[in-house]
């Protein structure tokens, strides 16, 4: 889906909101002045001027520190020193049983994620309209109690940074009271114990008939499982089922299922206690993975041998072409027309602070078009992902990406793919799931685009001869997000007019299920035994207006 806001501020109106909605994108147009404001930008009319020759710059540029105090940081993602402030602090205050998050089992404590608290918007807007001291900086941290009487997770607010003091317990203020333990992210380590679960203990149960359809080995490395969302379908359950697909290399693993789906009943602090609640086996559904393998020993079970080719040639999704000649370039003739200084971006029309959410994602803030304040905020707040099929796997797919974490898993930015080469490139510091913070380089990036149209233009032959035109060029800010098969292109475009677009591309690998029976009621058939699954996309954004 496609969807639009506009708001106009013409001198005499300033607050008529229009919505848009179009097809499979998301877009968010905010409307600032349309008279005047052009000035800094590239026209052509009837008095003409020799421009200066262009000159191209050898390299990007690159985002300036902040390099005075009083600069406005009050959005800024945490630093490494501030993150690893936060870090030592929470293991004085919570003790020597805090393990670390990528060891950590269900029945340890451990700090899943630390990131930047955000200010009150009331000390916020005092600050940076009125001169009031700025708020005191802070650091939101979740921490998983598995090691408690009553494990439970729990959030802390923890400051004033750089050198923290305090911690303050927010859960029962934000949520209502405690977070149940059963609800909380699965940790890396929880996947991997899961994985070897199935691999080491159940499926050996089976290997007759996953020997017969998939080319099964006990120990073999051929095969591997994905996961679903949500785990259950009733308060309390922490189950998930689990599809399992050939192990084909470049992301080939999506379009490759078995047939074979299992439920994974992982609630227990102890992984020796988890167990296999149900199977699905090529259309049947049976009780355990030992009464598959006793029916088809039995000659019950009709088997559809999928074949396994290997990992190479034509069944990886790797590409197996040679690059074509160089696309067309874009360069900056004068040097670029904006500046990126921390998570500040200034450019002669606009201001905006940036950041990214370890789980909401992209966001920006106190949005200014030549000096004045259109946005105090335009956030990503979810995507969600809704599947179908006549499989569990495709069944119960619901995946709301906040819960994996859109930020957690933003990817590094490629030159000349993901952003033009001559784009500022911004760092982004996190700490999720360990004791250290880590870097995404290039996790940002700042450019100018010529939009190829005009923004506005009129040829005359009428009385006169005449020809006047501007440019339509735009400033973007980007991120890009890859959760699971599924790649997100996050866009906040700034126009020359005064126009804010927020756009979401989508792009990746399709997702897949075992095609059996009535499938094609719920997707398309890609291959014999292979149904790409219908689905849904919705992005769903926080927009704070300021224009009264």
């Amino acid at each position: 889906m496609h969807a639009a806001f506009q708001i106009k501020s013409l001198k005499t109106a300033r607050a008529l909101v229009m919505f848009f909605i179009f097809l499979s994108l998301w877009a968010l147009q905010v409307m600032g002045r349309e008279e005047g404001g052009m000035g800094n930008e590239e026209g052509v009319g009837k008095h003409c001027h020799r421009s200066q020759s262009p000159r191209c710059p050898s390299g990007s540029p690159s985002a300036q520190p902040w390099t005075q105090p009083d600069q406005n940081q009050l959005f800024s993602d945490l630093s490494r020193e501030e993150l690893t402030a936060v870090m030592s602090f929470l293991s004085q205050k919570l003790g020597p049983g805090l393990v670390d998050a990528r060891q950590a089992r269900p029945s340890d404590n451990c700090v899943f994620s630390v990131e930047l608290e955000l200010p009150p918007k009331a000390a916020a807007l005092a600050h940076l309209d009125r001169g009031s001291p700025p708020p005191a900086r802070e650091a939101l941290a979740i921490v998983f109690f598995g090691g408690q009487p009553q494990p439970n997770v729990t959030e802390l607010v923890v400051g004033p940074l750089p050198q923290p003091s305090y911690m303050r317990d927010v859960t029962v203020e934000r949520h209502g009271g405690p977070l149940p333990y059963h609800r909380r992210p699965v940790l890396l380590q929880e996947y991997l114990d899961i994985d070897q679960m199935i691999f080491d203990r159940e499926l050996p149960q089976a290997a007759g008939v996953l020997q017969h359809c998939c080319s099964y080995k006990q120990g073999g490395q051929n095969l591997v499982i994905l996961t679903t969302a949500p785990r259950g379908v009733q308060s309390g359950d922490r189950t998930t089922w689990f599809g399992l697909y050939y192990n084909i290399s470049g992301f080939g693993v999506y379009l490759h299922p078995v047939g074979l789906e299992l439920l994974v009943d992982h609630k227990a602090l102890d992984p020796a206690q988890w167990t296999i609640q149900k199977v699905f086996f090529q259309g049947r559904y049976y009780e355990s993975l030992a009464q598959l393998e006793e029916q088809f020993e039995a000659g019950q079970v009709n088997v559809v041998v999928i074949p396994d080719n290997g990992t190479g040639g034509s069944w990886s999704l790797k590409s197996q072409v040679p690059p074509g000649p160089a696309p067309p370039l874009q360069i900056h003739p004068q040097g670029p027309r904006f500046s990126v200084q921390g998570s500040r971006v200034a450019s002669s029309l606009w201001t905006f602070s940036f950041g990214l959410g370890a789980f909401s994602g992209p966001r920006i803030f106190d949005v200014r078009f030549q000096g004045e304040r259109l946005a105090y905020e335009i956030s990503l707040q979810e995507a969600l992902v809704v599947y179908g099929g006549n499989t569990p796997v495709g069944i119960v797919n619901r995946y709301m990406d906040r819960s994996f974490g859109m930020g957690k898993f933003a990817t590094p930015l490629t030159r000349g793919v993901d952003c033009p080469y001559l784009a500022t490139y911004v760092d982004w510091h996190f700490l999720l799931e360990s004791q250290a913070p880590r870097t995404l380089h290039d996790a940002f990036c700042v450019f100018e685009q010529n939009e190829g149209l005009p923004l506005r233009r009129h040829h005359s032959d009428v009385f006169s001869h005449y020809f006047g035109g501007l440019v339509e060029t735009v400033l973007v800010f980007r991120s890009v997000s890859a959760l699971l098969n599924y790649d997100y292109v996050w866009d906040v475009i700034f126009h020359s007019n005064g126009a804010i677009t927020v756009k979401l591309h989508a792009t990746g690998f399709i997702s897949s299920v075992f095609h059996f029976g009535a499938a094609r009621r719920y997707g398309n058939q890609v291959r014999e035994n292979t149904l790409g699954t219908v689905h849904t996309h919705s992005a769903h954004y926080k927009v704070d207006l300021d224009v009264g």
